[in-house]
């Protein structure tokens, strides 16, 4: 009996667990359905109207994502935030920021003009980042040999112009967002229409000066937050990426040419952030040629007049970090979370004097004179900070820099790696003043057999001088 009985509570229990779980799959069920209805209708506000004010052939402009009516209009009134599935959906960041700070973040609005490699990917974590409100700006389609670097696009989307490719995809991935797609070239006739709205930060993912020149100038002028993006391409190396202020990106030759219109035609000295490589481009622009297979003019081949026709080599990597780089600044601008970046390694140029009068003197007590010396400020100055980045060969850490390293510079000297060659560009390595001394003391037989990975660590650098340099 008591075993009848136990089968009877069993298929009871069986029941009843069923029939909750049934009613668990309908709950979630008719929640997606809801959602559903919300992608539905964003997908349908989409448009391509002709812009008669766009100032490059074609221009059209769209709108998806968050709309104060219909299915939307709960979303608006509650905020973004106390939707259960938006919730969810960004719960690593409230847990990051904590929900005032992400309500903030969902309640901002930005604009990003330029969406290549490095506009694509900033605009796509600004998306997956709670941002309630984004503006894409961009007049180019997409390629396909803008795959390699592009956040979104697939082979599909080849011919499609990029603003409304990331609308596209953005809609299944924050279909609350509000995105607007404008295809169109930004330059002063746009400026009211593209800058208008108050946005809470403009990121200027240009890679044309004058357009670039044009939108910094305008953000300044209106006293808008601008992020600038300088040049992504030929470079590899991550970890050389900074953010400071334009002025003190003087390694990078769009900063350079940047900072001198700026100047000269705006008045403008400084007060933008930029995000900037400090590593020197590897490979040139590519020589461009026609259907003959000839060198010809690239002017005579532009569509837009000012825009680049010349390839420049970019690996992919690279401009994504600089757009991920972009978005995490401004997200933790617009969620109130104060971040230090590091500062970035430019010593005055009378450190450079000091050091280059540095060795001069010790080639004078060591060698009788400076004859041997073959490099002057300038050689020096790569040494220092392309070769060594400001710190002794011996110690290649990375916690001595900005004010830190100009104070440490004071107990370093430039000596002769090879005593048997001249003092050259290739065959000078950075110590301190004790470790010089023991080098002095030493040969190159005895650290190659004490201390192999020392000894191979600097030969590759110098032999980085000798391929920079072409010696």
């Amino acid at each position: 009996m008591s075993e009848r009985r136990i089968q009877w509570s069993l298929i009871g229990a069986s029941a009843l667990f069923g029939s909750l779980s049934t009613i668990a799959v309908l709950n979630l069920f008719s929640r997606w359905c809801t959602k559903m209805m919300v992608v539905k209708k964003a997908s349908s506000l989409v448009t391509f109207s002709k812009d008669s004010n766009a100032s490059c052939p074609g221009a059209f402009s769209g709108i998806s994502g968050m709309s104060c009516n219909g299915v939307l209009n709960n979303l608006c009134e509650t905020g973004l935030l106390k939707d259960e599935v938006v919730s969810e959906q960004l719960t690593r960041n409230i847990q990051f920021f904590g929900m005032e700070s992400q309500q903030r973040v969902a309640e901002s609005f930005v604009v990003i003009v330029g969406l290549g490699g490095v506009g694509s990917h900033a605009a796509s974590m600004l998306l997956r980042s709670g941002v309630g409100r984004l503006l894409l700006v961009d007049f180019d389609q997409v390629s396909l040999s803008s795959l390699n670097r592009h956040a979104v696009a697939i082979r599909a989307d080849v011919g499609m112009p990029k603003a409304i490719c990331l609308q596209k995809h953005f809609s299944s991935i924050f279909p609350e967002c509000r995105v607007e797609a404008k295809v169109q070239l930004y330059d002063e006739s746009s400026e009211e229409e593209i800058l208008s709205g108050k946005p809470d930060f403009v990121l200027d993912c240009i890679d044309n000066i004058d357009t670039k020149v044009a939108l910094l100038s305008a953000c300044v002028r209106r006293g808008l937050k601008v992020l600038s993006a300088m040049g992504a391409g030929a470079r590899a190396d991550p970890t050389r990426i900074r953010v400071a202020d334009l002025g003190e990106s003087s390694t990078d030759p769009l900063s350079r040419a940047v900072r001198y219109r700026l100047r000269k035609d705006h008045g403008i000295h400084g007060g933008v952030p930029v995000v900037f490589s400090v590593e020197k481009p590897r490979v040139k622009l590519l020589p461009f040629k026609g259907s003959s297979g000839e060198e010809e003019n690239p002017s005579d081949y532009q569509i837009v007049p000012g825009f680049r026709v010349r390839i420049i080599p970019v690996m992919g990597t690279i401009p994504a970090i600089f757009g991920q780089v972009m978005a995490s600044y401004v997200v933790t601008q617009l969620a109130g979370l104060h971040v230090l970046t590091e500062p970035v390694v430019n010593l005055d140029l009378n450190h450079y004097k000091m050091l280059h009068q540095r060795l001069i003197e010790h080639e004078e007590l060591l060698y009788g004179s400076a004859e041997e010396v073959l490099v002057g400020v300038e050689e020096v100055l790569y040494i220092v900070k392309e070769l060594w980045h400001g710190r002794s060969a011996r110690d290649q850490s990375s916690k001595d820099v900005g004010r830190k390293m100009w104070r440490s510079v004071n107990e370093l000297m430039l000596v002769r790696w090879d005593r048997e060659k001249p003092a050259s560009v290739s065959n000078l390595i950075l110590l301190k003043f004790e470790e010089a001394e023991a080098h002095e003391t030493t040969t190159l037989e005895n650290i190659k057999k004490e201390e192999p990975e020392f000894y191979d660590k600097v030969v590759a650098v110098l032999r980085r001088a000798i391929v920079d340099y072409m010696l």
